[in-house]
């Protein structure tokens, strides 16, 4: 618990709430149902473990503060979340009550635990340690099921290594919902690229059967979706993406739009994290990502 004042407001509350819920407490010395209701708080804030940060505020001593969030009445608690409040409650709530209040909006332990492995998972491929970023992926896709960021990094790895029967295992359990998110969709396409070229013998003698086909027929679009399949599975992503813009300066809605979503695919596919920024800011884009993005839109919108 911390007590806040007008110094250090922005620093342990709004700066505090972009990674951790914070919970405000307004208060006063003389309020009876202030003194009834802090030790509950303080008591949630231990069994929470992180999950959100309990700060006071006196309301006497700060009534600038008190008058910019409204507060008619104490104890009043506000939740902050990412600088902004979300939700709050007035006077002296019962633990169970103040729990399913914080429920509401908290992230379950599990979840957070999973997000710290992904974390050590993403810094330990940065240092080169494949072994550890899979098993620490591994872990938070066991801790989190339903961690789509995490499947997504655990089955895009295996399929880097080259694990394709241990990342079809990992993908199992999402494929049911995977048209309908986007990370897991471009996962699909890797996966069926995968598949459609895995009875070839010899890669390089179908990249040519491929381009002769497109050689005597330039819409042969088939021949080239298979020609960009392969290059999916060989992880050319950029030769790839070449091949589906071929197709679309030819024809924007060749199959269903196979040929867009494909090239859509490989952009998630390719891009990487995004490093944390300040509030406000836009943190950069991949320069590939972001070229062939660009070139998607001129053919697409021309």
């Amino acid at each position: 618990m911390i007590d806040v004042t007008i110094a250090n407001f922005d620093a342990e509350v709004i700066e505090a709430s972009q990674t951790t819920p914070v919970l405000v407490d307004f208060w006063a010395p003389w309020c009876g149902p202030c003194k009834s209701l802090g030790p509950v708080l303080e008591k949630v804030e231990a069994a929470y473990n992180g999950r959100f940060k309990l700060v006071k505020i006196n309301s006497d001593d700060e009534q600038e503060l008190a008058g910019a969030f409204g507060i008619r009445s104490i104890p009043t608690c506000v939740l902050m979340i990412e600088g902004k409040p979300v939700d709050g409650f007035m006077g002296a709530l019962p633990e169970g009550q103040v729990k399913a209040f914080l429920d509401k909006h908290l992230p379950a332990e599990e979840e957070l635990q999973a997000q710290a492995e992904e974390e050590e998972a993403l810094a330990a491929l940065d240092d080169g340690d494949v072994e550890t970023a899979l098993a620490k992926l591994q872990q938070a896709v066991d801790t989190d099921p339903n961690n789509d960021d995490a499947r997504f990094d655990l089955v895009k790895l295996l399929l880097q290594q080259g694990f394709e029967d241990e990342a079809k295992v990992a993908f199992a359990p999402v494929i049911a919902k995977a048209a309908g998110v986007r990370k897991l969709d471009a996962l699909n396409h890797w996966i069926k690229a995968l598949d459609a070229v895995a009875h070839l013998s010899d890669a390089a003698s179908a990249e040519a059967q491929f381009h002769a086909q497109i050689a005597a027929n330039r819409r042969d679009f088939e021949a080239r979706f298979g020609l960009a399949r392969l290059r999916m599975a060989q992880q050319r992503w950029t030769d790839a993406m070449d091949e589906l813009l071929e197709i679309l300066m030819r024809d924007k809605t060749w199959n269903s739009d196979l040929a867009r979503k494909t090239f859509i695919a490989i952009l998630d596919i390719i891009d990487v994290p995004k490093p944390k920024v300040a509030e406000g800011q836009i943190p950069p884009e991949d320069p590939t990502v972001a070229t062939y993005r660009r070139r998607l839109s001129s053919v697409v919108l021309s």
